[in-house]
């Protein structure tokens, strides 16, 4: 009789679990086009006309986002802008990154290959052996957008190479620093070599010393790694100490990992005449900069998400056949800690804009067919 039991109670458990799993798939989400139609989530079917016949071609686009440095705010907005760039239209957009480990970055772009996806991007490539993959990924028909990525790239036909446009970036914040401070203002400068966009944001420095000469640089720190903030920290905290007030007027960031290890130490040091001048920012750097009595007074930026959705948009550009650009930068704005003050509630990235214009909005590279995927997967 027990064993009757069991026997009728493990059966009908199984039906039920074949039954939930069977609506299960069938309610997944398939995303992409067909002929000129695609699938919304729940298998809805929209008509989407004028596609280009490369894009309505394909039953599902896939693409694939791989980014060398991580463990930031700035790369998880990029990949966040990627992704809801691609779900917007109805195409899939896979995201990994490699948080600084250049093997992990390597090993990730040769999965990208093996799992046929229909574009790639890659960020933050900055060394040859990116340039020999990509070459071999365009060799096989698949096309390619970089960001920040090593300049070499642009030998390769059909790569198109995309970058906040660092020198404005750099001379907005150092235009501000010396507006403030002055021609003769002893600054620490905090950049690290071996990275495209430091590289190019160096040389605008280099080029604002040479312009004014009464600028004094008293000490210069730099590392890229998973604890940027915390190296730059105590390395500050030893400046500090080291120089007494009056030695330093001003710190220049190149990167906001930096600028974030230079206020926690400023304020922990009570070293309130020393302002800094960065670039790059996050929800995390406008608490920073609108925190009370900050030292972070000013940032030049490009909204991160939006950079992680025009790349998408050049490479399904790209996928459609249609002309791309070899390069294309993306305009700087600068964001200062006054302004931000004039708002009358916390200011965050869904909110900048109503503080600094025109912020996050670029209708760049966004075609009709784009538009009226959009329309079509509206939820």
């Amino acid at each position: 009789m027990k064993y009757k039991f069991m026997k009728t109670l493990i059966i009908s458990l199984l039906a039920v679990f074949l039954v939930i799993t069977g609506c299960s798939t069938g309610g997944g989400t398939n995303k992409g086009t067909d002929e000129g139609s695609s699938k919304s989530a729940g298998e809805k079917k929209v008509v989407v006309e004028g596609l280009p016949d490369a894009i309505k071609s394909k039953d599902n686009i896939k693409l694939m986002v791989v980014r060398k440095i991580g463990g930031d705010d700035h790369t998880a907005q990029f990949l966040a802008g990627a992704k809801q760039e691609g779900e917007s239209m109805g195409i899939t957009v896979d995201t990994f990154t490699a948080n600084g480990d250049t093997a992990r970055f390597h090993d990730a772009i040769l999965q990208a290959v093996d799992k046929n996806y229909d574009g790639i991007i890659i960020s933050h490539g900055d060394d040859a052996a990116t340039v020999d993959e990509v070459k071999m990924i365009v060799d096989k028909g698949i096309p390619v957008v970089t960001f920040d990525s090593n300049p070499d790239l642009k030998n390769i036909p059909g790569v198109t190479l995309t970058s906040q446009d660092d020198e404005a970036l750099a001379k907005l914040t150092l235009d501000n620093l010396i507006k403030e401070k002055g021609e003769n203002a002893k600054i620490i400068y905090l950049w690290v070599d071996g990275f495209p966009p430091m590289v190019r944001r160096n040389n605008v420095y280099q080029e604002v010393l040479k312009q004014y000469p009464g600028i004094v640089e008293v000490e210069r720190f730099g590392v890229a790694a998973g604890d940027t903030s915390v190296q730059t920290q105590n390395a500050v905290s030893a400046m500090l100490t080291k120089h007494k007030k009056g030695e330093i007027d001003a710190v220049f960031a190149a990167w906001d990992a930096f600028a974030i290890g230079a206020t926690r130490a400023i304020k922990e040091a009570g070293r309130d005449e020393i302002q800094i001048y960065g670039i790059d920012v996050s929800n995390s750097d406008l608490q920073l900069l609108q925190m009370e009595g900050s030292p972070w007074v000013s940032t030049a930026a490009v909204d991160p998400q939006m950079i992680g959705a025009v790349n998408v948009r050049i490479l399904l550009n790209k996928i459609a056949g249609e002309e791309t650009p070899q390069t294309y930068d993306l305009e700087a704005s600068l964001i200062t800690q006054e302004k931000l003050k004039e708002s009358t509630e916390p200011v965050n990235m869904v909110n900048l804009s109503e503080v600094v214009p025109g912020w996050g909005k670029t209708d760049a590279f966004l075609t009709d067919w784009m538009k009226a995927l959009k329309d079509a997967y509206k939820k």
